[in-house]
This record gives structure tokens, sequence and C-alpha cells, in this order.
């Protein structure tokens, strides 16, 4: 028996490939119309440009040359002459004293090394004798001037201080007590010290706590420069 022959189904049935839409195709004219241009444009500048160097070096006509116009320099301000420094007026004032002085005879070297060191003797002693009469100027001076008069003795005011006496054990001493009160200047606080001295009692006659005056004095001892005045209070 012949084997037929076997028919595609529609599972195997082979695909047909689908059409493909033709894609447009750009405008090719309208972009290189532009472009010929942009070239376009850069030759002809070129062109000129070659042509004006031409026309510049072309020969001009030969004739005479214009006449250049003179150029008239502008007048300058004369600027102050700077005033000479002392070094150089002293220098044309002893070039101008050489030259009015006659010109001695000839000389060797070596008078006149001698003659400069004979100038230099005699410039020496007047500097000497200079110095001489300063110092005996000065010597002078100071013996003319007056002593200081001595300060003319006047008796001083002597202090005096109220306290009250707080030791009386040593012979013809007493030690007695100062009591000061004052405000503090920035607080305005009472401020209460106390200060303590020796003082000289002849009569050994104040106590302790008794209330006395004593003033100043010459130096009694080492420590004494008070005496005893009075007695205001008796201690109780």
């Amino acid at each position: 028996m012949a084997e037929e022959p076997e028919t595609p189904t529609e599972e195997e049935a082979p695909q047909e490939p689908e059409p493909q839409e033709p894609e447009p195709q750009e405008p090719v004219e309208a972009e290189a119309a532009p472009e010929a241009e942009a070239d376009a444009a850069p030759e002809a500048e070129g062109d000129a440009a070659e042509a004006a160097p031409e026309a510049e070096a072309a020969p001009e006509p030969q004739g005479e040359p214009a006449p250049e116009p003179e150029l008239t320099p502008a007048p300058q301000s004369e600027a102050p002459a700077a005033p000479d420094s002392p070094k150089q007026r002293r220098r044309r004032e002893r070039a101008a004293k050489a030259a009015g002085r006659p010109a001695g005879p000839p000389r060797s070297p070596q008078e006149r090394h001698e003659e400069r060191l004979a100038e230099r003797r005699r410039k020496a002693e007047l500097r000497r004798g200079g110095r001489l009469r300063a110092r005996q100027k000065a010597r002078a001076a100071e013996h003319a001037t007056e002593a200081t008069p001595p300060r003319e003795h006047v008796p001083g005011k002597q202090k005096s201080r109220q306290g009250v006496v707080t030791a009386d054990r040593a012979d013809k001493t007493i030690t007695v007590r100062i009591d000061t009160a004052s405000r503090h200047r920035r607080y305005e606080k009472i401020v209460r010290t106390s200060t303590t001295l020796r003082a000289h009692d002849e009569r050994n006659d104040a106590k302790v706590g008794d209330t006395v005056i004593v003033r100043e004095c010459r130096p009694v001892s080492r420590t004494k420069r008070w005496r005893l005045v009075e007695i205001l209070e008796r201690a109780q």
C-alpha cells in the first residue's frame, strides 16, 4: 500500500511573514541646501580677503612724493634746579679759593708731606688751647655758684592724739590705743581701726583704762616719741 503524504495540520502550517510598512524617508534636499550655502559663504569671504592685499600691494602712480609735515617740538618747562647740598657747596668754595690762589713753586712729595705735618701740628695746638679755655671756664662757673642757704628753722605744729591707756607696767611709760573710725569711699561703710603707741609719763600718773591726750615730742627712747599731756577721764 502506498503511504499517503502527510498533510500539514493547522499547528504545523508554516507561518507567513507579515508585510512590513516602508519607513518614511526624510527629505535630504532640504538639509543639503543650508550646508551648501554655509560652504559657499567662507569661500566668498576667502576670495574677498585675497583680493584686499592685492589691491593694497598695487603700486601707486609714480609722482612727486607728498611733503611730510614738520613736527614742531613742544616747549619744555624748565624744572627748578635742586639746591646744592652742603658738601657740594663746600667743594665749590674750595675750588674757587684754590683757583684764586697764586701757584707756588714746584715742590717734591717730601716737602708737601712736611707742610701737611706742620699744618696738623698748628691745628692741634689750636684745639688744645680751646679745650683748656673751656675747662677753665667750667671750673670758674662751678666755684661761682652760690651755695644753697640753710633752711630757716621754724617750730612745727605738734600732733595730738586721744586714746585709752592699755598698759602701764613699765616705769614712766604707758601704752595708748588710738581708735579711729572712717567711712569707706566706695561702700559707705564705717570702718574702725586702732593703732598703739608708747608715751612718756614722767610721774606715772596714768592707769589702765584712763582716757588721755598725748602729744608728739622729741625721741625719748627707742620706741617713745609721744608724751602725756592730760588725763581726760579716769577709769572706774
